[in-house]
């Protein structure tokens, strides 16, 4: 049987893209499990946390918080089917994002009617350097 190698932290850190720092508050937050420790006490992580560290990632951009995103995670390692709350909550989180887009939009457009009905106020112009 053909074991994968282990990962030590700063190995995951350079191919996540995340800082050591991040993964080892990931780890101590439960977010992430170590396969074991190194003789010299290095946290060891399969291949799998890279996909963790994906959807870490991806659910804290949508502002979940991260006792959620524990749940979520405990959830998916138990197998349990969490697809309706997850889809629900990223529903909502598109939602936020689309009034979002539309309030800066309406900004946007108020902005540029500023500018075009915009008045000289006849005051003196800065030196040209």
């Amino acid at each position: 049987m053909l074991v994968a190698p282990s990962l030590k932290i700063g190995d995951v850190a350079q191919r996540s893209g995340l800082s050591v720092k991040t993964i080892r508050f990931y780890s101590d937050a439960g977010l992430i499990e170590p396969l074991s420790r190194s003789e010299g006490g290095y946290r060891l992580f399969g291949e799998e946390v890279f996909a963790e560290l994906v959807l870490i990632r991806t659910l804290k951009a949508m502002d979940i918080p991260l006792q959620d995103v524990g749940r979520i995670l405990e959830s998916r390692r138990s197998g349990l089917c969490t697809c309706a709350t997850l889809q629900a909550t990223i529903r909502r989180k598109a939602g936020e994002i689309e009034q979002k887009i539309t309030a800066l939009r309406h900004l946007h457009q108020e902005l540029n009617a500023l500018l075009g009905s915009w008045e000289d106020c006849g005051g003196r112009k800065p030196a040209e350097a």
